[in-house]
């Protein structure tokens, strides 16, 4: 499963160091190379021996000692993989923060390769508005974090911060390592973020939508592999390393720029919150204020959704998404074969923490062929790893 893959394992000062031990075994046995850095806490928990002898490789601990410097810089490099497992929270706080006190932080300061935690801690630890900040700046620097469980922790309280068992962690190095050609040969196309309906050169009619979702999308689109060409709205998002992009203002921008590149996309994602209507008129000067009622008469956007439900073929995957406050459900699936496309993904304003401006977002995904998928609360970051997933399975039905 790993043969020729080189994996840097980082151990740090938790109770499920004892995990790790499994972890290795099972990577070796699936014929990856495997070197282990054990912070000093770490040897508190599990003998350095065990790890040696396991891997078959000395154990790194220190920068340096009496004899011996270790390379930090061409460990990071020598990797195909880091990963952190268990990941404490006292060394996610230092990851974060760009703290550089022992070698495992030294060598993820300075790695060029993709750096994987697998959290542990206790629930109150887990939960705490600090570790999810911390979490959260991982992620935006590029880390992927890994589910925790839930069930009985050290404490002898139950709840959520039980690391992932070694079996689920080595099930999701393998979708790592394949995901990178999952998609690859496929071209996407994605939409993103508001659109902003011009009443006069100042004021517009818009919405709270951020683009976060639909950046996401793409990112976690062309990380398996696909190329993917990005329509986004008015956003300060930037735009990801490797996404071609058009930057566009309003509904009909948006219209045009997607069916000039609908035809040759295997994949479509209509992530962007278009404005349903738009003002009948567009004042070319700014409109000064004078009574206190201003009346606008609003007219009807292109439905974008709909046209692609039109012209997709069957060779190409159709994902659109609803935003819903009421029956969600319902209106979600109703839509979906309204708009003729192939899945729907379904938020609602009524979940806390889902929907426009959120950094996390808890979804459902319909298919057309009548399956149903429900998540829980997470990041857009990881959202967009379930939808993707869920592409992907689509297309190999």
């Amino acid at each position: 499963m790993f043969k020729g893959k080189k994996i840097l394992l980082c151990v740090t000062g938790s109770i499920a160091a004892y995990k790790a031990v499994i972890l290795l075994r099972l990577l070796i046995k699936n014929e990856a190379e495997v070197k282990v850095i054990m912070t000093h806490a770490a040897k508190d928990f599990v003998s350095p021996l065990t790890f040696s002898t396991l891997s078959k490789n000395k154990i790194l601990s220190d920068l340096f000692d009496e004899e011996t410097w270790a390379n930090h810089v061409l460990l990071g490099r020598w990797a195909d993989v880091i990963i952190v497992s268990p990941a404490s929270c006292n060394t996610i706080a230092k990851m974060a923060n760009g703290i550089c006190d022992n070698l495992l932080l030294a060598v993820y300061l300075s790695a060029s390769s993709p750096v994987l935690l697998a959290p542990a801690m206790d629930e109150d630890m887990w939960n705490h508005a600090a570790t999810r900040n911390n979490l959260q700046i991982l992620q935006k620097n590029g880390c992927q974090i890994l589910p925790v469980n839930e069930g009985e922790l050290a404490s002898g309280l139950t709840g959520k911060g039980r690391m992932a068992e070694p079996e689920e962690i080595v099930w999701y190095l393998n979708n790592f390592f394949n995901s990178k050609t999952a998609l690859k040969g496929k071209k996407a196309l994605v939409t993103a973020g508001p659109t902003y309906e011009a009443i006069d050169p100042v004021r517009f009619i818009g919405n709270h939508s951020s683009g976060k979702m639909g950046v996401a999308l793409a990112k976690e689109l062309s990380r398996r592999g696909a190329e993917v060409h990005l329509i986004l709205g008015p956003s300060a998002i930037t735009v990801p390393a490797g996404v071609s992009s058009t930057r566009v203002v309003s509904a009909y921008e948006m219209f045009e720029a997607t069916f000039t590149y609908f035809n040759q996309a295997d994949i479509i994602v209509m992530a962007a919150a278009v404005a349903d209507y738009m003002p009948e008129k567009s004042a070319k000067e700014k409109i000064k204020k004078g009574d206190k009622r201003l009346i606008l008469g609003l007219t009807g956007t292109k439905d974008i959704l709909a046209k692609a439900g039109e012209l997709k073929t069957h060779n190409q995957i159709l994902v659109g998404f609803a935003l819903e406050t009421e029956n969600g459900k319902e209106n979600a699936i109703e839509k979906m074969h309204r708009k003729k496309a192939d899945l729907i993904v379904l938020n609602s304003l009524k979940d806390a923490g889902a929907g426009f401006g959120y950094s996390t977002n808890k979804i459902s995904i319909f298919e057309k062929n009548g399956a149903e998928h429900s998540f829980e609360k997470k990041s857009k970051e990881e959202v967009a790893v379930d939808i993707v997933n869920t592409i992907i399975d689509y297309k190999n039905e």
